[in-house]
């Protein structure tokens, strides 16, 4: 039977003040999302008038959503941003998982030295002028792949790969190579199954990455069909641009407060949803790729 030890009463206070930390962080971190929905949910002209804390929708109203929906930059913003994730986090992967594999082979020409130049660049950047002019003599500047390309591999990302390759035994690679497998197999029949809860956690982190990503957008795309959902969130939020919205009907003047608070929720909710599938992996994913020295 388990031995049960009787708990002191400092040991409770500790107990008791760290379950009461833990409860106000836990508000601290959920409240500003609570308040942005009833703010979405609330009616405009009650909402100017409240002052304090949100706790609840003042009234309720679904107008915002109505106009936000009406508005048709945003099915186009998403149909864009969700391109720029799917097609961007595959491309990420493959690209980070040939790199991760070729930098994890001990017995390679240069390893180290070319790991010491990725890392560098984790550091240090030519900039973003260079960095335009890279995109534009490529031909892909105004378009979609100017948002993938560029950033086809964060150096980050791939030092967490790598290292979770360099945790598989070398057994499993020598007993491949001697059944005849060549790297391609090693890599997808071997490295790429045990390693599933790391590339788990790099979907999250690309996945995030792209879904936020506005800055590259901004100086790449000149053409407004491309924008994806956060350039035009930003116009709307940053540049207080409601006028695409307001156009739609008259009444729609009295909830352009309402309007910039449904938007966030209709930007944010996607990958939302999308982190509770992903974080039964994340934990492990991370301890396992963690850099080591």
């Amino acid at each position: 039977m388990p031995v049960k030890f009787k708990e002191s009463i400092p040991q409770k206070l500790f107990n008791l003040f760290n379950i009461f930390f833990m409860i106000c962080l836990m508000g601290v971190t959920i409240y500003p999302m609570l308040h942005v929905l009833f703010a979405s949910l609330s009616n405009a002209p009650l909402l100017m008038k409240h002052q304090g804390l949100l706790l609840m929708p003042e009234g309720f109203s679904t107008d915002a959503y109505i106009a936000v929906f009406k508005n048709e930059m945003i099915p186009l913003g998403y149909r864009n941003t969700l391109f720029i994730v799917t097609v961007g986090v595959a491309v990420n992967l493959i690209l980070t998982s040939l790199g991760a594999y070729y930098l994890s082979r001990k017995d390679q020409f240069l390893v180290k030295y070319i790991m010491m130049f990725v890392v560098f660049t984790m550091f240090f950047s030519g900039g973003m002028i260079p960095s335009y002019l890279n995109v534009k003599q490529l031909g892909i500047d105004n378009t979609l792949w100017a948002l993938i390309f560029p950033v086809g591999i964060s150096t980050f990302n791939l030092i967490i790969l790598r290292t979770s390759f360099l945790g598989i035994p070398d057994s499993l690679d020598e007993s491949a190579k001697l059944d005849g497998a060549g790297h391609w197999t090693i890599l997808t029949r071997i490295y790429i199954p045990l390693s599933k809860a790391v590339l788990a956690v790099l979907v999250l982190y690309y996945g995030v990455g792209h879904w936020n990503a506005w800055f590259n957008a901004m100086i790449y795309l000149r053409n407004r069909d491309l924008y994806p959902l956060q350039l035009i969130l930003r116009e709307i939020l940053i540049a207080n641009d409601t006028s695409s919205m307001l156009q739609i009907n008259a009444d729609v003047n009295q909830v352009a407060e309402t309007i910039k608070y449904a938007v966030v929720i209709v930007a944010t909710a996607p990958i939302l949803c999308l982190y509770p599938f992903l974080q039964k992996y994340f934990v492990k994913g991370v301890l396992i790729g963690a850099v080591k020295g």
